[in-house]
Parts: structure tokens; sequence; C-alpha cells
């Protein structure tokens, strides 16, 4: 009988050790997976900044000065004085086509117009100043008179053909271009030229899409990072703005912005094509609340909103923005300084509010 006690008494403490432990292993299994569902998330705070709105834009160096020559008409190659990156001072001459051709055309010219202007004269003898003329006698006239007008034209032009022989550089500057660089070779007026750019009037030229074009006025401070100096930033300022727009690759409209430069004078630094971006201080706004642009969300039931940590509890606030630097937004109203926002764990954060719905 006594055997049959002890063995009912330890059935029962059995039992009911069984009985905490499971309690225990769904209680702290409860905790974990509970845990193990709430989302991971860090916090930061409000904070004052200062921020600036800044608007970038990719470009090319670009001179404002710049002549193209070419011939009056085609011929053969003389002579060529210059080659690609050459220094050419204005007025200097830069090639010559052969002369020789060109003055037996003017003289071929001038026997053509002596000519016309025998058969002219012989059309307006004297005989036919007091006589009644008719009609074809007007219409002979009038005829001479077109082809001895027509053959001043074509002595004219040849001449100036003659003059203009050779080239001759209208600015200072560098040879940037030529396509004529061989004596004895013909030259053709109409593609054939000899490219002349001046380093001293060199700019810096890029395209801002028509979006942003109405907060661009000339003035505006900017910051220039060439792709050849990675490391130097370069001041400058919007200098023009285009009237006329631009279609750029992609099918959108642009306009040009020019960007004053710094004096070329350390040994010609600034090239021309050389490429970079610029950003242009738009607005800046001091000592303003400011969070990071990557908390801020936009929801259609909500409006603008972010995830605040009220009471350890995530919980959604609708603020009011300002401008943005990319990196930090303004806040304009619905959160004060020094309140603790949340930086991470959105979709999770996500989730759970639609589950509360």
């Amino acid at each position: 009988m006594k055997n049959k006690v002890i063995s009912f008494i330890w059935q029962r403490k059995i039992f009911l050790a069984s009985l905490i432990f499971l309690f225990l292993l769904g209680f702290f299994g409860f905790r974990f997976f509970a845990a193990k569902k709430q989302p991971k998330i860090q916090t930061t705070t409000v904070k004052r900044k200062d921020i600036g709105l800044v608007i970038s834009a990719s470009g090319e160096i670009k001179s404002e000065e710049e002549a193209t020559l070419r011939f009056q008409t085609s011929g053969q190659l003389a002579w060529v004085g210059v080659k690609k990156g050459d220094k050419v001072k204005k007025w200097q001459a830069v090639a010559s086509i052969n002369i020789k051709e060109l003055e037996k055309t003017l003289h071929q010219e001038l026997l053509d117009y002596m000519n016309e202007r025998w058969d002219y004269e012989q059309t307006n003898l004297d005989t036919y100043k007091d006589a009644a003329l008719s009609e074809t006698i007007r219409r002979a006239k009038e005829k001479a008179q077109f082809d001895l007008d027509r053959t001043v034209l074509d002595v004219e032009i040849a001449d100036i053909a003659l003059k203009y022989s050779t080239l001759v550089s209208p600015i200072d500057g560098i040879v940037t271009e030529i396509t004529c660089p061989y004596p004895g070779t013909n030259v053709y007026f109409v593609s054939d030229k000899i490219v002349i750019t001046s380093p001293e009037k060199l700019y810096f030229s890029a395209s801002i899409d028509e979006i942003d074009i109405a907060k661009i006025k000339t003035g505006q401070q900017a910051s220039l990072l060439l792709d050849a100096y990675p490391d130097e930033q370069i001041s400058t300022s919007v200098h023009e703005v285009d009237f006329t727009a631009t279609t750029t690759s992609g099918g959108g409209t642009a306009f040009n912005i020019k960007f004053l430069l710094p004096p070329n004078t350390e040994n010609e630094k600034f090239k021309l094509g050389m490429n970079g971006d610029v950003e242009v201080f738009v607005e800046e706004r001091k000592d303003v609340l400011s969070v990071p642009v990557t908390v801020v969300s936009e929801g259609e039931e909500n409006g603008t909103y972010v995830w605040v940590l009220k009471d350890n509890t995530p919980v959604v606030k609708p603020v009011t923005t300002g401008i943005s630097d990319d990196i930090n937004i303004e806040i304009v109203n619905g959160l004060g300084e020094g309140e603790l926002i949340i930086t991470s764990g959105f979709k999770e954060l996500e989730k759970l509010k639609e589950k509360k719905k």
C-alpha cells in the first residue's frame, strides 16, 4: 500500500513538472516567435541643418569664339602653313590654293564680258535712238542688258575668288580642326575647312531639363567638377540661359546653360571638349528642421509621412516637407527637434500597418 502511495505521488510530481515545462516552453516560444516577427529598426533624431536645393547637370567645355575658314572656290591646295594644335595670330595667313587657275578663270570671264559688251553696244546703235522700237527690238535690248549684267557678276565672282585664295585667321587662337593638311591635293569649298578656336573664350555648357529650367537664373553660383580634375572643385556661375530649347538624345526637352570659367592661363588647363558635372545652388535654407530623405514616404491615406517611435511603438506621423539636397529634406510641419524617427525596417512596418486595418 505504501509503495502505491509513493508511486502515485511521483506520478503527480512528474505530471506537474511536465505541465510547468510545457507552460514555460509555450511562454518562451511565444516570446521568441513574437520577437522574431517584430521588425528590426534603427532610429535617429530630428536635427537642425543648413539645406541647399541643388540642380545637377552634365556637359562639356566649348568656346565662345570660333572661326571656320573655307575657300570661296574649289581648287588645288598650294600651301598649308599650320597643323592641328598650332597657335595662330589674328590676320595670319594659314593656307592658299593655286592662283594660276583662278587668274585664268578671271581672264576668261573678262573676255566674255568684253564680248557681251560689244554685243550690247551693237544692239544700242544710234540708228535706233529716235526710231519707234518694235517689240522684237525692245526684247533684244533687254536680253543684251541681262547678258551683260551676268558677265559682270561672273567677273566679280572670279575676282573675289582670286582675292580670297588665301585663308586668313580673323582671331587669335588654336587650330582645332583641319581637313586639308596636304599641299597638292584638291580642296572643295563645300566640305574642306580649317577651324580656329580661341582658348581665352572657353565656357562650360550643360543642358538643364525643362522641368527645372524655371529655377535657373543668371548669376546663380555653381560648382563645377571636370573629369580631368576630379579633386578640384571649380567655382563658377550661370552666365547665360538659352532662349531656344534643344532635344535630348532621349527625346526630351532641355535648355543649354553657359557657365563662366576662370582665366585659362595655367598651361591652358581647360581644353575644348572636356567633360564634367555642374551643380547649381538654386536655394538655401539655414538652421531648419531636417530628416534623411530616405525616411520620408508617401501614400494615398496619410499623404507625406514618416515613422516615429512613440513609447517604444512605431507610429505613422504626417509631415509637410520643404526643399531637399538629395541627402536631407526640410521638415516644415509635423515634427519637433529631437523627436525620434525610424530609419529602417519600413517594409515590415508597412505590413504590420496593413494587418491592423
